[in-house]
């Protein structure tokens, strides 16, 4: 079901802001990883397809729900900020104390930043650094990071489109249109509403972490739409979805998920994602929710990529030995990696 509901097994988009629209946000700290988490739940589209959305703002990448970027819609991205921006502030302050950043330093960072980026002027980080060193406010990597952070919080700025390969950063007010405020209630049922149509079934505990929320207001959000969701008890668990269709298919043969992708990252309880063991080979090599290769919906092992002037190479680290069936369905995966590339697909094992 989280597979159907995910767009992994069905229904696939035919574009990228349908795909964030449905899943509510997309994790995307990762943007070339993130693309890719796009691409799977649409219908065949390359990387350069899915930039030319992103570079016309049709999906916007911002610091929202969570202190990480995401992808979310310019229809949403006002009430999601909103609503998700004062517990990110407070999961920031106090690392901006330890930086020395304090409400005067962000007043005047914001006016500088916002008189820089008017008009469409869109400017790389490098180039924000140097107009605020101009005004005499000390920026290294992380301070520089977390002054542009705040004035995502603030809904000034959000992403610009590519400059080659560099980011840009955009005023919110020239890549967003302005849409009518929502009421705190409505934004939280709203919110709600996505990530369990979107994600479900899943628990009230993996709501409260993927928002950012906390349980307390989580719990109030899924009280006031449980009217519209079903609920599955299983293993002493409760986990909550939208019916709003037929049954859903059977899982797909094979995925090579990116990193961060929503199947693996939008879950607070992830034990059900693998055998246990599996799960303990994923954290004994540093990262539970690395880019994984997933069959029949359980996650089997993990892929890196490397990109070079050949083609990408693609490194497979399956938990075990894939019989004929499943190592094929995992290298046609890698053929469509490759084709969403635009290269040769080389696979290392």
């Amino acid at each position: 079901m989280r597979l159907s509901n995910q767009r992994l097994s069905r229904r696939p988009c035919q574009r990228a802001d349908e795909v964030v629209d449905a899943l509510g946000a997309v994790q995307a700290q990762d943007f070339p990883a993130a693309k890719w988490s796009l691409a799977l739940r649409m219908r065949k589209t390359t990387d350069r397809e899915i930039e030319e959305s992103f570079n016309a703002g049709r999906i916007l990448r911002v610091h929202v729900l969570r202190p990480t970027w995401h992808f979310v819609t310019p229809s949403d991205i006002r009430w999601m900020i909103e609503l998700t921006s004062p517990r990110v502030r407070k999961s920031l302050s106090s690392y901006n104390k330890r930086l020395e950043l304090d409400d005067a330093l962000f007043a005047k960072s914001h006016e500088a930043v916002t008189r820089a980026l008017g008009g469409r002027n869109y400017l790389t980080r490098r180039e924000i650094k140097k107009i605020l060193e101009r005004i005499g406010i000390t920026t290294n990597v992380q301070r520089l990071a977390h002054i542009m952070a705040a004035a995502e919080l603030e809904g000034l700025i959000c992403s610009g489109p590519l400059r080659g390969r560099q980011h840009t950063y955009a005023l919110l007010e020239e890549r967003a249109p302005r849409t009518s405020r929502l009421p705190r209630e409505e934004a939280l049922a709203r919110l709600c509403l996505k990530y369990f149509s979107g994600h479900g079934p899943a628990q009230l505990k993996d709501f409260a972490w993927w928002s950012g929320l906390g349980d307390t207001i989580s719990r109030a959000a899924l009280d006031s739409v449980k009217s519209e969701l079903e609920m599955i008890p299983l293993n002493e668990k409760m986990y909550w979805f939208k019916n709003d269709g037929p049954a859903p298919p059977a899982a797909p043969a094979a995925l090579l998920l990116s990193i961060y992708d929503e199947y693996t990252i939008a879950y607070t309880d992830r034990s059900d994602l693998s055998g246990e063991r599996d799960v303990e080979k994923m954290i004994s090599m540093g990262n539970a929710v690395t880019a994984a290769i997933v069959i029949g919906g359980k996650v089997t092992g993990t892929w890196k990529r490397s990109v070079g002037k050949n083609g990408v190479e693609i490194r497979l680290s399956p938990f075990r030995k894939l019989n004929k069936t499943e190592r094929a369905a995992v290298l046609e995966q890698v053929s469509r990696y490759g084709e969403f590339l635009g290269m040769k697909a080389i696979v290392r094992e």
